[in-house]
């Protein structure tokens, strides 16, 4: 029999994060949202290169999906993709992130000629994204695949793991489908097994690290992945309560956060469980990890003239990127050398003044827009002397 909550366990939850169950995202099934992005912009048509067509975010959606900052990804990435032709023929671009395919179908879209990779690790999501986008199948290659393993993607689709394709995105964190399932154990809004899990296959889940870790690992996570001032209590309360029986479900962690974090504490920030889930959702999909393996990855398949742009909601996320990103407009000439050395500029420009942020308009249509941090990239130098493509393209 599941162990209950002490309270009616939505009640308490709801008062600190009255909007955990009903944020609309590109990967929320049901959310009843009309696909209107793309800041004050709302118009039945739109250019794409040169290429007059339906604005696929002017009307509602059968999968009631609303992407993050769409408009926005779609005029930073459309130049890098229509660079061969206006209707994106020759051109690929990777989704790491695909979901259920809010991002991709704007694209395909919009772009008749375009060839898409999405990656995710969640197979629910395949699933789903399969089915949004079967109109699109011939342009389609789906990859159940976490997108540090982006080189073995590319290649199991048939393309070199550098210079390879023309456009990337990045659609970070944790989606309101995964959310809104239960059964998942993501949202402390929701009595569920404690699980955690994106990818279902995976070996690791919450209850794991709660019930097994010693208390230092524990406030290691909480403080590093979480940025919780509380880590060092809430690894107490955890050890002591497991010892009288195991944690298998969300309630029971977030009845003993409610004990662990001091009442005035409760009042402020939000919810008391959200940085407790976020770090222990982190931990358990190696998510930071992954990220700093998938960036540079994804900025070597970049070929000359390409794009990426990668969306962050948190900050710990958004620091990763930024960090990757300085890296590679910086210049490779050695310090205190008074002119740029022929061959070691900046491989790549910002297309993004430092991180951008949703406008008020977007956010109050889609409050999962709220936190996000835009930056982009564009591909200006080879990595080294320059090489000839497999494919054929040009470099511009």
């Amino acid at each position: 029999m599941r162990t209950r909550a002490p309270w009616s366990l939505p009640e308490p939850t709801l008062a600190y994060f009255p909007n955990a169950r009903f944020v609309p995202s590109d990967r929320d099934l049901g959310a009843g949202a009309a696909l209107e992005v793309g800041g004050s912009r709302n118009t039945d048509c739109q250019t794409w290169g040169g290429v007059t067509v339906a604005d696929p975010g002017s009307g509602p959606s059968v999968f009631g999906h609303v992407p993050v900052l769409a408009q926005r990804c779609v005029e930073l990435l459309t130049p890098a993709l229509t660079r061969y032709h206006l209707d994106g023929s020759k051109a690929v671009l990777v989704d790491a992130t695909i979901g259920a395919g809010g991002h991709a179908e704007r694209f395909l879209e919009g772009l008749p000629g375009l060839r898409l990779i999405g990656l995710d690790r969640d197979p629910t999501a395949l699933d789903i994204a399969r089915s949004r986008l079967a109109r699109f199948a011939d342009r389609l290659t789906l990859v159940h695949m976490r997108y540090d393993g982006l080189a073995a993607a590319l290649a199991e689709s048939g393309y070199a793991a550098v210079e390879s394709v023309d456009g990337m995105l990045f659609d970070l964190g944790v989606s309101s489908m995964q959310l809104d399932r239960a059964e998942r154990g993501f949202a402390y809004a929701k009595d569920a097994p404690l699980d955690m899990r994106m990818d279902p296959e995976a070996s690791l889940t919450a209850a794991d690290i709660v019930n097994t870790y010693d208390e230092a690992a524990l406030a290691d996570i909480l403080r590093r992945y979480g940025e919780e001032r509380f880590a060092r209590r809430i690894a107490a309360h955890i050890v002591r309560r497991r010892v009288e029986t195991p944690f298998t479900t969300t309630a029971e962690l977030v009845a003993v956060l409610y004990q662990a974090i001091p009442a005035p504490a409760r009042r402020t920030g939000g919810h008391p469980a959200k940085r407790t889930f976020q770090a222990l959702r982190i931990a358990v999909n190696d998510e930071l990890d992954s990220l700093r393996e998938a960036v540079p990855a994804a900025l070597d398949a970049l070929t000359v003239g390409g794009r990426i742009a990668v969306l962050a909601y948190q900050s710990l996320e958004d620091r990763i990127v930024k960090r990757v990103f300085a890296d590679a407009v910086a210049s490779r000439t050695p310090a205190g050398l008074p002119v740029e050395l022929p061959g070691h500029g900046p491989r790549f420009r910002s297309l993004t003044h430092g991180a951008e942020r949703a406008g008020a308009a977007e956010i109050e249509r889609n409050s999962r827009s709220a936190p996000v941090r835009l930056r982009a990239l564009q591909r200006v130098e080879h990595e080294v002397e320059p090489r000839q493509q497999a494919t054929g393209k040009g470099d511009s």
